[in-house]
């Protein structure tokens, strides 16, 4: 069943973009005031940045513990917000019956925010770490620099992040100039609000109508045109960061563009990427819009080239390309983009949904609009003398009709029934105990980059990731493209081809140290030990492999072809491993880039206790962010949850803190536990809501599957809300002197020594 949109304008001037989806499980809202940190005065860089982090902490109707952040991250929703150049969007995920409250919240932040100096002073500390840490993240000054071609009075040049500097808070006028952004941007005419979920369009607007009021009319008087993007002929910064600037497009230009980046990104036989591949130039490529406003658009290719490539012979290959798809027929090129799109929509959440909406880019074919908008683009493009091009075939990934060849499933691969084969979404989980995983996984990168790609393109999901003596590939998506994505993975993987042994492996962008320690996390877990393997083929690793797998979300005849796929798993069956079992306090240092303290605290739990644990992780939550994040601002990656890792389920905290280090966060931590948590009056019922089927994003029932199959265990979703109903207070308060105990395990990942002997 397709979608139902509406589109209307309320009378105070704010946009209205609503949408019906029956397939969808949770609801979302995606607010966008057209206004960003191009918009803010010059004299105060950040400022724009600065208010939208304001909103977020309270209002004398809706404090800061039942404010959006705490509503929705108490019903296990999503939440968060974005300042961008020219518009600052507000977005949320959470079950539909909570769509009204946390629509209430969000609006009601915006209409009537708190501007207390004293709340003003911690949340411009927690923008200058950002700010710091947006300072020395090798990425983002990549990029920072590539911006630095255009024009010298263009405000793309500019800094806007803002700092402890650039927002002096005890001057007058900058308070003055905080309001008035507020006033000018912040109403009606400057918002679009778009809503997307399972409920009748009626409901949504009715919702809508009712809570978009609130804001004032305004008026709609358009902004001054921005200075010329470019002041002389655009020159990249190096051959392999190649830039393209545009003026006075046409409108639909950015979808235009999304087409544009989507053939550019095939990697099939026939174009641009595939001849880079053929010649063994290409490691990596990302192509993406930098800025789009008022006609203007900047994009940008990265190429990440092998020491043997011709950059300048690389870039001549575009530009060849580029001439080809110039005289190509729109509509020619508009078939596949139409079909991918609908695939896309297909596999949106709520929140995608939203906010693509909101931002007026719906997963959608272009219209004609659209295809004159890619012309006008094309032919504003370098173009060279033609080369040995064509169109792809038909992509295999969007297959609608399953091949006939069938088979039975193999043994060792489980099917589990937890996501109804109605819900069009199907996951496939492999995992090989195999010697030398981690330089195996390197062969079977490049040999799978290609196919994941085009997976990507497809709305598939298809991960491959190393850990221990561990060797996971999942695929999740529409259940033939699993099934096909599979077939052509499982080739790539038995028999990879012999130069993906000898290509150097493409660089990959350095992490945070939070998300280091995330990525270091389920080897830490990982029983098994990785072994020394000498480089060869692929073989012999393989004829000592034992595998499992399960399959999650097909039907019958989905099945069949699944089996046929299936015959070419390499290595044996074998059984799930014994799942390591902690005690004491163990600390593994990870070394990770950057200079900031990180710390990730891990406290496994046995099957039995993990209801408790994870009504402790809900009540923890909260208190966690207001302690560490709010009160002591200790830097801007503070979490507390529950999570399943490796077949591991516990408790896991994070903090990367640009001043605080490991020693302290810890004391803090074991302070909270030591404080203890009050079981309120509805926090067992709406935790135990979230557990079924119903109420859990497609892949999040996968995930919750797979882990429970690597543990061992065949619980059921219905059987872990029950349990959750059942904890009392004496429960939790026993649970808090087992972790301060440390009596289930303690494990630690820093990107620093152990701070003392009690740590193993």
């Amino acid at each position: 069943m397709s979608d139902a949109i509406r589109h209307l304008t309320l009378a105070n001037g704010l946009h209205l973009t609503l949408r019906h989806a029956p397939r969808l499980k949770r609801a979302a809202a995606a607010l966008r005031v057209h206004a960003g940190s191009h918009d803010a005065p010059p004299r105060w860089p950040g400022l724009a940045h600065f208010l939208e982090h304001l909103f977020f902490l309270g209002t004398e109707r809706f404090p800061l513990d039942d404010g959006l952040m705490r509503y929705v991250q108490g019903l296990g929703g999503q939440v968060n917000a974005s300042t961008r150049e020219r518009t600052t969007d507000f977005f949320f995920e959470v079950p539909p019956a909570a769509l009204a409250g946390g629509l209430e919240r969000l609006c009601q932040m915006l209409v009537e925010p708190d501007f207390a100096i004293e709340r003003q002073g911690r949340e411009r500390e927690v923008i200058h770490a950002e700010f710091i840490a947006w300072s020395r993240n090798p990425e983002a000054q990549q990029q920072f620099a590539l911006l630095q071609s255009v024009a010298a009075n263009h405000p793309l040049r500019a800094f806007h992040a803002g700092n402890r500097y650039s927002l002096p808070l005890r001057d007058a006028a900058f308070q003055r100039a905080l309001q008035a952004f507020h006033r000018c941007f912040y109403q009606g005419s400057r918002i679009t609000l778009s809503l997307a979920g399972p409920q009748p369009l009626e409901a949504l607007e009715a919702l809508a109508r009712r809570l978009g009021a609130q804001f004032a009319a305004g008026t709609s008087a358009g902004r001054p045109a921005p200075p010329r993007l470019l002041d002389d002929p655009l020159r990249s910064p190096s051959t392999q960061d190649l830039l393209f600037a545009h003026e006075h497009l046409p409108a639909q230009a950015e979808q235009a563009l999304e087409l544009l980046l989507d053939l550019l990104s095939d990697s099939r036989p026939g174009g641009w990427l595939a001849e880079l591949r053929q010649r063994g130039w290409l490691q990596d490529c990302k192509a993406q819009r930098l800025y789009s406003h008022a006609g203007q658009l900047l994009w940008h290719v990265r190429l990440q080239l092998t020491a043997q490539a011709d950059a300048a012979q690389a870039q001549q290959l575009l530009y060849s390309w580029l001439g080809f798809i110039r005289q190509q027929a729109g509509p020619q090129l508009h078939v596949t983009f139409a079909q991918l799109q609908q695939r896309r929509e297909q596999a949106a959440s709520a929140l995608d949904l939203a906010r693509r909406d909101s931002a007026g880019q719906p997963y959608q074919a272009l219209t004609r609009q659209g295809l004159a908008a890619l012309d006008a683009l094309l032919a504003d493009l370098p173009q060279g003398p033609a080369g040995p091009w064509h169109l792809p075939p038909a992509e295999p990934l969007l297959a609608t009709t399953p091949a006939t060849r069938h088979a039975p499933l193999p043994q060792g691969l489980t099917l589990s029934d937890a996501l109804p084969a109605s819900r069009q979404f199907a996951t496939l989980y492999l995992r090989w105990q195999l010697p030398s995983a981690a330089r195996v996984l390197q062969v079977l990168e490049r040999a799978l980059q290609a196919l994941r790609e085009r997976a990507e393109r497809a709305a598939v999901q298809l991960d491959l990731e190393a850990s221990g003596g561990y060797l996971q590939l999942r695929i999740g998506g529409y259940p033939l493209a699993v099934v096909n994505a599979a077939a052509e993975a499982l080739e790539q993987i038995g028999t990879p081809a012999r130069e993906h042994w000898q290509a150097p492996a493409a660089r990959e962008p350095a992490l945070i140290p939070i998300r280091a320690l995330l990525k270091a996390l389920p080897g830490a877990l990982d029983p098994a030990a990785a072994q020394g393997q000498p480089a060869g083929e692929l073989a012999s690793p393989w004829q000592h492999a034992r595998w499992q797998g399960l399959a999650i979300g097909f039907d019958q005849a989905s099945r069949d072809a699944l089996g046929a796929a299936l015959q070419a798993i390499p290595g044996q069956p074998g059984e799930p491993p014994a799942r390591r079992h902690f005690a004491g306090r163990h600390w593994h240092q990870v070394h990770a880039p950057g200079s900031e303290p990180a710390l990730l605290l891990f406290c496994p739990l046995p099957a039995p206790l993990q209801a408790c644990g994870r009504l402790l992780a809900h009540l923890l939550q909260g208190p966690v962010y207001q302690r560490l994040r709010v009160e002591l601002q200790l830097g801007y990656a503070v979490f507390s949850t529950f999570r399943q890792i490796a077949g591991h389920g516990g408790l896991l905290f994070g903090v990367q803190s640009p001043q605080a280090g490991q020693r302290e966060v810890l004391g803090h931590l074991t302070t909270l536990l030591q404080e203890g948590v009050q079981l309120a009056a509805d926090s067992r019922q709406q935790l135990a809501e979230q557990f079924s089927e119903a109420a859990m994003a497609n892949a999040e029932v996968a995930h919750w599957a797979w882990q429970a199959h690597m543990a061992t265990q065949n619980p059921q979703l219905a059987c872990m809300s029950e349990a959750i109903l059942t904890v009392e207070q004496h429960d939790l308060d026993a649970l808090l002197q087992q972790l301060l105990a440390a009596e289930h395990g303690w494990l630690c990942l820093a990107n620093a020594p152990a701070p003392d002997a009690h740590w193993h």
